[in-house]
C-alpha cells in the first residue's frame, strides 16, 4: 500500500468516525469536562467554554431518549439472568428519563421555558436519573464480567492440552471481557461525575475532580466509538 493509499484509508476512518452524531457529542463532552477541570469552578474563559459546550451538547441529544425507550421494550438475549435483565431495563428507563428531562432543561436555558426554578429542579432530577443509570450499568457490567469469567474458566478446562490463544471462541470471550472491563471503568467514572454535578460531596468531589473524571470518561467513550478498519472496505 502506497503512502497516499494509507493516508486515504486513515482519512476514511476519520470521516466515518465524525459522521456519527454520538462521536461528535463525546468529543464535545471531552471539551466540556476538560474545561471544567481547567476552570475548577472559577469564572473565566474555561468556565465559559464549559457552559457553552454543555448547552450545545443538549442539542445533539434532542429525542435521543427514544433510543433507550426502544431498548427498554426490546427483548433481552436468551439465557440472561433475571437480576441482570431487571438492572438492564432499569438502566434504560432511567437513562431515557434523564434524556427526556434534559430537553426541558435545554428549553429553560434557552429561555423558551420561562419557569427557571422548575427547570432547575427538573435538571437536578434528571441528574439523579443519570446517576441511577450509572449505578445500574456498574452492576450489570460486574454481573456480565462474572458470567464471562465463569465461561472462560470452563472453556480453559476444555482447551487444557491446546493453546487457548489460538481458539477463536476463547479470543472472542477475552475481547468481550476487555470491553466489559472498560465499560465498567467508564460507568464508575460517570458515577463520580454525577456525584460532582449534584454536589453530594462538594469537599471531596470538587469541580476539578468532576472535570477530570468526566474528561477521562469522555476519552473512553470516544475510544469505544472508534470504527474498525474492516468497515472501510464495505463503505
Amino acid at each position: 500500500m502506497s503512502t497516499l493509499d494509507a493516508t486515504r484509508a486513515e482519512l476514511a476512518l476519520v470521516v466515518l468516525y465524525l459522521n456519527k452524531a454520538e462521536a461528535r457529542d463525546k468529543i464535545c463532552r471531552a471539551i466540556q469536562y476538560g474545561s471544567k477541570f481547567l476552570s475548577n469552578g472559577e469564572p473565566g474563559t474555561a468556565q465559559n467554554v464549559d457552559k457553552s459546550t454543555s448547552l450545545a451538547r443538549k442539542v445533539f441529544r434532542l429525542f435521543k431518549f427514544v433510543n433507550d425507550l426502544h431498548s427498554l421494550i426490546s427483548p433481552t438475549p436468551q439465557g440472561t439472568p433475571l437480576p441482570l435483565i431487571l438492572l438492564g431495563k432499569s438502566k434504560n428507563a432511567l437513562l431515557s428519563t434523564f434524556l427526556f428531562l434534559d430537553q426541558i432543561v435545554w428549553l429553560g436555558r434557552t429561555g423558551i421555558y420561562k419557569n427557571k426554578e422548575r427547570a432547575e429542579l427538573i435538571g437536578r432530577i434528571s441528574l439523579f436519573c443519570w446517576m441511577g443509570s450509572s449505578v445500574c450499568t456498574t452492576l450489570v457490567e460486574l454481573g456480565e464480567l462474572g458470567r464471562l469469567s465463569a465461561s472462560k474458566k470452563n472453556l480453559e478446562k476444555d482447551l487444557k492440552n491446546t493453546n487457548k490463544y489460538q481458539n477463536d471462541q476463547y479470543l472472542s470471550k477475552l475481547k468481550k471481557s476487555n470491553e466489559r472491563s472498560l465499560a465498567l471503568v467508564k460507568a464508575v467514572m460517570d458515577l463520580v461525575v454525577a456525584v460532582g454535578l449534584l454536589q453530594l460531596a462538594p469537599k471531596k468531589v470538587t469541580p476539578r475532580v468532576t472535570g477530570g473524571f468526566g474528561f477521562a470518561s469522555s476519552l473512553i467513550s470516544c475510544y469505544q466509538l472508534l470504527p474498525s478498519p474492516q468497515k472501510i472496505k464495505t463503505t
